[in-house]
């Protein structure tokens, strides 16, 4: 899988905090989730998301804004406007001076605000995976992207704010998959935008030599790959593959592969806690704990075992 499919594999939107909010301004919430990665779309009204350092975006119906942690931010009716709530790890909200909100209530299924007729409707997908696959994706995103409805027009947000207030069995894996699709349908017209800082893989996607070379090392990633295989299977010399590989991803294919590789296990350390250190080095294609192991605390600093163990503490 690409790093972007990466994103949204293993857990997934499983545990996700997903919610609408039902607004009357004045409102402002101050976000300090440290969550990794947060979705908002005004589904009605307007809000401003105000960032700690970098300028206030105000967000209109039918707009997306996606926000990379774990830096706090307000969302707010205005960006002056004083924050009456704080949204703490585990999506525990408290009053500014640390007391049990009382202010906004659920009001219905997956519904939490003033009550039902609100003038802002918001609706918040917080994603709290942990990773090194997702790392290397969330490494590439600004603090704030906004993708205005006018220029991307999208009918999942929609569908999303249809399907949340609904209490039917299987509504759960319903909405994860939605938010699923909107994050990701968002982030891949963020990075097709000119002029943003797409990462260098992604770009590189779309070249038809180095892009299938790229396809071939994260869906294989345990084949014994070397210049000349990759090569052969692409079509063109070794020469010419290392040299375009270089100059479109930024670095040498087996460089590539070798972060790949360990970013993989270090996943795969936290998905798997009954695997083997053996059983993850062969799927990643090292031929042995030691081998792994060895690479792993290079790039890590730890070893695998001790790894997950911090893994499992928090």
């Amino acid at each position: 899988m690409d790093p972007l499919a990466a994103l949204l594999d293993g857990p997934r939107a499983h545990g996700a905090f997903l919610l609408r909010s039902v607004l009357t301004p004045p409102w402002s919430l101050r976000i300090e989730d440290r969550a990794p990665l947060t979705v908002v779309s005004a589904v009605r009204g307007r809000a401003w998301i105000v960032p700690d350092t970098g300028d206030a975006v105000l967000i209109g119906e039918g707009d997306v804004a996606i926000a990379r942690g774990p830096d706090p931010y307000v969302v707010a009716d205005h960006p002056e406007t004083p924050p009456q709530a704080h949204i703490l790890p585990g999506q525990e909200c408290r009053t500014p001076d640390g007391g049990h909100l009382t202010e906004l209530t659920h009001v219905g299924v997956r519904t939490w605000g003033h009550g039902t007729d609100g003038p802002d409707v918001l609706l918040t997908g917080t994603y709290g995976m942990e990773g090194e696959l997702s790392d290397r994706l969330l490494a590439a995103l600004p603090p704030l992207i906004v993708l205005r409805a006018a220029d991307w027009p999208t009918p999942l947000a929609g569908l999303l704010a249809d399907e949340i207030g609904k209490d039917v069995p299987g509504q759960e894996a319903v909405l994860d998959r939605l938010l699923d699709l909107l994050l990701i349908a968002a982030l891949r017209a963020w990075f097709d935008r000119p002029g943003t800082s797409a990462p260098a893989w992604y770009r590189a996607h779309a070249d038809p030599v180095v892009g299938h070379a790229l396809r071939l090392l994260q869906h294989q990633p345990a084949e014994p790959w070397t210049v000349a295989k990759l090569a052969a299977d692409t079509g063109v010399s070794r020469a010419a593959l290392a040299r375009r590989f270089t100059a479109l991803v930024g670095e040498p294919p087996i460089a590539y592969l070798a972060g790949w590789r360990l970013a993989l296990a270090a996943d795969l350390l936290r998905q798997q806690p009954d695997a083997t250190i053996g059983a993850i080095a062969h799927q990643v294609g090292y031929g042995s704990a030691f081998a792994l192991s060895a690479a792993f605390k290079r790039e890590f600093g730890v070893s695998p075992q001790r790894y997950r163990v911090r893994a499992r503490a928090s």
